[in-house]
């Protein structure tokens, strides 16, 4: 099976999914919403699990969120979080679906989860927020870690799509590419400010664009 495929999940394709884990079920929600790439649901999934292995509670706030199913897995795996709100420049049409279809499924999570169309500058954060963004793009990942960092959130970015003009690459891309030099001056400037950061990969198979950075205040 070919994890970074972009082909949509549909229909036809439950029977690769004919398990009773967790895992299984959101993907047989996914295939009959019929509107996400298998990418997507393996990057969420696997970003997922690795933040919740971190950071527990709290409000999610997810970021240039797409279709918004980082979120739903999010609260799945700890439903101690009250809720989750998701936002985007442009929300894409079928997100309605798939909140229907994995609402259907769990039935305890219909309404607390908020999908949103709107500028990320826009949503008022709290420090006990959990803040995360799958692959925002280039520029967008840096406007997700200033908006954690203005309130002191927890935050994990998975970045993608490396714009390295006039970056500030610290010098290091005499020894590190220019994409990784820049993943780790955001990871020194978290630092910086107080917060204690981890890194760690989704598999490489589902993404080359695998770097995922997590982040907390040191004060919490």
């Amino acid at each position: 099976m070919d994890r970074s495929s972009r082909n949509r999940l549909t229909e036809r394709l439950l029977f690769q999914f004919p398990g009773e884990s967790l895992f299984d079920r959101i993907a047989r929600s996914v295939c009959r919403a019929g509107c996400l790439p298998r990418k997507e649901l393996y990057e969420a999934w696997e970003v997922a699990r690795r933040v919740r292995r971190r950071f527990r509670g709290g409000r999610v706030v997810d970021l240039a969120c797409g279709h918004g199913l980082l979120a739903w897995i999010l609260l799945l795996l700890d439903d101690s979080s009250p809720v989750a709100l998701g936002i985007d420049r442009r929300l894409p049409e079928s997100a309605s679906r798939l909140a229907a279809t994995l609402g259907e499924g769990w039935p305890r999570l219909k309404g607390r989860v908020q999908l949103i169309e709107g500028d990320l500058e826009t949503v008022s954060l709290e420090r006990d927020d959990l803040v995360v963004s799958v692959h925002a793009c280039g520029g967008l990942t840096d406007l997700v870690l200033e908006r954690a960092l203005s309130v002191g959130a927890r935050v994990a970015v998975l970045p993608c799509c490396h714009d390295l003009n006039g970056r500030d690459l610290g010098g290091l891309q005499g020894w590190l590419d220019g994409p990784l030099a820049m993943d780790v001056m955001r990871a020194e400037r978290l630092r910086a400010a107080g917060y204690r950061v981890m890194t760690q990969q989704i598999p490489g198979d589902i993404t080359p664009k695998n770097r995922l950075l997590l982040a907390e205040s040191r004060k919490d």
